[in-house]
């Protein structure tokens, strides 16, 4: 019984990394041709957001804790970015 959820588990967690991948890409192209930097930096947000998911579900259908550890180095350094970022941008905006 255990290895029937363990299968269906890896299956929808492979299943959920694949629809991922759209906002992903979708978040990717948004930082990449984004209208300003205000814009830039959501996206890259969003980007570290999805790619803790994306680590998350990687440790649930592979059964490896070190995907946890992943996890948590991106949204830390995701996490310091937007600070370090957003600082900037109120720099930026104080020097008009």
């Amino acid at each position: 019984m255990i290895e029937f959820l363990d299968s269906y588990l890896t299956l929808f967690a492979t299943i959920l990394i694949a629809i991922l991948m759209v906002p992903l890409t979708l978040a990717a192209i948004r930082m990449i041709t984004g209208p300003g930097y205000a814009d830039r930096f959501v996206a890259l947000d969003m980007l570290t957001g999805i790619a803790v998911a994306i680590a998350a579900l990687t440790m649930a259908s592979t059964g490896r804790r070190e995907f946890l550890d992943i996890a948590f180095g991106i949204a830390l350094i995701g996490f310091l970015a937007t600070c370090s970022l957003s600082a900037l941008l109120e720099k930026k905006k104080g020097d008009k």
